[in-house]
């Protein structure tokens, strides 16, 4: 039997209140936070040395560069404010200007690390040239990289998702379920810049794959449940005759965990949260788990992730599909007979070189692997998060077929 979920008027809550926050993790917050500022302004000071002043390009330029730059750094905390302020023409032009500058921020930095990396390597093995000239030519080749990259980084990530099409040998998989197909996605992010139009092309693509299970590993949503709900409705067309079922990610905590749980469910998808249900075809089985975002319990003991719970009762000699947010949540399932973990999260590093710094934080950057004893795929998300732009790693849907092993 599967696990019952709390009541419903737990359910309902949009967020927990900030008098139930821990002192220790609101004082650890802000001290992120600062750290994070002192740092981008610094780097902000970084790029204005080399792309506007060492050039020397003169005045009213030089001003001006700067103070664009200094403008565009303001931006991205104004940007991140504006997303939880009432949707407005303004609050969105002001997102959308932070968030592109700050995908653009990132590419040029990078850029401009290479570039002065290059010089240096230059000017150690041959004559580079000198002074103004120089500078000028690394600050024109920095702008003539970064801006055909930020426009062909947009359109990826606007454009229509990838089908990546993964066959997974599953042992004990009865012949009446041999080649059935769960469509996942993952990462959705409907937010301040992607609407119920884009989700709509997302249910549209899935259910012409014509799949026999969806699986939704998290993050669907940046906003509130009041912001978002008639973005979220096309959610609702989701169809696969043996069911759509959801987890939280971390960023529906962000916005109210329960809340979500609750509004997803009422669109009629199956909310697994620590709990499981068992699918059968022509004979066969298989266990459908889910738990909550390995975050959850910070800000929710109620949703605290439990692998264990959810498959507590789970039928023996039945193959075990996890549905999982994070891939690190594959430590939390070791040794629990979980045959494939989908999960999402990474985006697959989204914006080219930060995918590097993805393995900081997760085992897995995308694609299959063994984590804990446990085989997990890791999807490239359908959606963005933050700036939208995808420069690398394409959004994706996922057509995951299982066959007997």
């Amino acid at each position: 039997m599967s696990q019952l979920s709390p009541g419903v008027e737990h359910e309902q809550q949009e967020g927990i209140p900030l008098s139930q926050v821990p002192v220790g993790l609101i004082i650890r917050g802000l001290m992120a936070m600062l750290f994070a500022v002192g740092l981008v302004a610094g780097l902000h000071g970084y790029l204005g040395l080399r792309l506007v002043w060492a050039p020397g390009w003169g005045q009213p330029w030089t001003a001006l560069g700067l103070g664009a730059l200094a403008l565009l750094f303001a931006s991205i905390p104004v940007g991140f404010m504006a997303s939880r302020w009432r949707p407005t023409w303004f609050s969105r032009a002001l997102y959308w200007t932070s968030m592109l500058w700050l995908g653009a921020f990132g590419l040029l930095l990078s850029a401009t690390v290479v570039a002065d990396l290059f010089g240096a390597v230059w000017r150690l093995v041959g004559e580079a040239p000198q002074g103004l000239e120089f500078a000028r030519i690394k600050a024109l080749g920095v702008l003539a990289v970064v801006v055909p990259a930020l426009g062909f980084a947009f359109r990826t990530a606007r454009g229509r998702a990838r089908v990546e099409r993964i066959l997974i040998p599953m042992a004990h998989l009865g012949p009446g379920l041999h080649g059935a197909r769960v469509v996942q996605i993952s990462d959705v992010h409907i937010g301040p810049t992607l609407d119920r139009h884009f989700l709509q092309r997302v249910v549209d693509q899935v259910n012409a794959l014509k799949p026999d299970l969806i699986a939704v590993t998290g993050d669907l949503v940046d906003g509130s449940v009041r912001a978002l709900r008639e973005e979220m409705t096309p959610l609702s067309g989701l169809k696969a005759p043996l069911g759509v079922y959801y987890v939280t990610g971390n960023h529906e905590y962000y916005h109210g965990g329960a809340a979500w749980s609750a509004e997803v469910a009422r669109l009629g998808l199956t909310v697994l949260r620590n709990e499981h249900r068992v699918v059968e075809r022509a004979g066969a089985r298989l266990t459908v788990a889910g738990v909550t975002d390995v975050e959850g319990g910070r800000v929710d003991p109620a949703h605290m992730c439990r692998p264990d719970l959810a498959l507590a009762g789970a039928p023996e000699g039945v193959p075990r599909l996890l549905l999982a947010h994070q891939p690190r949540a594959a430590f939390l399932a070791r040794g629990l007979g979980v045959d494939l973990q989908l999960s999402g999260h990474t985006h697959g590093g989204q914006l080219f070189p930060f995918m590097f710094f993805v393995k900081l934080q997760q085992p897995v950057i995308r694609g299959l692997a063994m984590i804990a004893g446990v085989r997990v795929y890791t999807h490239r998300g359908t959606g963005y998060w933050g700036p939208p732009l995808r420069l690398g790693p394409a959004p994706e849907i996922a057509e995951v077929t299982l066959v007997a092993q």
